[in-house]
């Protein structure tokens, strides 16, 4: 399934600071980046889980904002891009 991660980490302080970096490099590890605070992440329910798991281990819920959507009918998963980034699609062979 796809699943998109949006996040707001509140910076004021320097552990918010750093729970930013912390919450990037999650997502990284699992997707990729498509705006500053947006991911797209291919996985299957259990890396799912593990990623929401790892997310609200980071996040303060006092202070910040994590949305995750599922999106699981891709059949149906219409994206329309516009500018200079250029998502990679998963689907098809990756050339390094």
């Amino acid at each position: 399934m796809l699943v998109i991660v949006t996040y707001d980490v509140s910076t004021e302080s320097a552990a918010g600071r750093r729970r930013l970096r912390r919450v990037a490099k999650v997502c990284e590890s699992v997707g990729q980046r498509v705006q500053k605070s947006v991911f797209e992440c291919q996985v299957d329910a259990m890396r799912y889980e593990e990623l929401e798991r790892r997310l609200l281990a980071e996040i303060d819920l006092e202070k910040d904002n994590l949305r995750m959507y599922r999106l699981t009918n891709a059949d149906q998963l219409k994206v329309r891009e516009h500018g200079v980034f250029r998502s990679t699609d998963f689907e098809k062979p990756l050339v390094l």
